[in-house]
């Protein structure tokens, strides 16, 4: 309907060749392509769901281990115990780990977002770009990869728990 009305407009603008958003506007009013390209960006939508659920974890003990550190630093040093200290070092090592993981994550959900704008993009123009769209999937599927390994690292630190120096 909306097509009909801008028809004459059409028609003048394919005679001068004037206005290109008219040229994508026409491009883009196939319902079933948006169907098909909706379709197509429903994997990595749930694939970014899932690295923001996994994030909320990461967070959520991210911020409990800084808690724990500012706690344990209030504290005097005279009135720390070894324990204490020893758990600083522990922690910190634990807040690093997780500082990578949310970064790996973090650019895996960017990643992963470029691809379904490039999947949007991708069904509106001539070029062909499925060799872009498929190696930033593989990219993203890397930083994840890398970013839940982090975790795994500090879920492994965490069992582990502040150890004795062993003399």
């Amino acid at each position: 309907m909306v097509f009909d009305l801008l028809a004459p407009a059409v028609t003048l603008a394919a005679e001068t060749r004037l206005p290109f958003a008219l040229e994508i506007f026409e491009r883009t009013a196939s319902t079933p392509r948006v169907q098909q390209v909706v379709q197509l960006s429903l994997a990595p939508a749930f694939l970014l769901s899932g690295i923001g659920a996994v994030m909320n974890v990461i967070m959520s003990r991210m911020i409990w281990i800084s808690q724990r550190i500012e706690n344990i630093e209030e504290k005097m040093e005279g009135q720390r115990t070894a324990k204490q200290a020893r758990e600083v070092g522990w922690l910190m090592r634990r807040r690093k780990l997780m500082q990578g993981a949310i970064m790996f994550s973090t650019a895996a959900a960017v990643m992963i977002s470029a691809v379904i704008m490039l999947l949007f993009i991708s069904a509106y123009i001539t070029s062909q770009i499925g060799t872009v769209i498929a190696a930033l999937w593989v990219l993203t599927m890397a930083l994840l990869v890398t970013g839940l390994g982090f975790f795994l690292f500090e879920t492994r630190l965490a069992a582990i728990g502040a150890q004795e120096a062993k003399d």
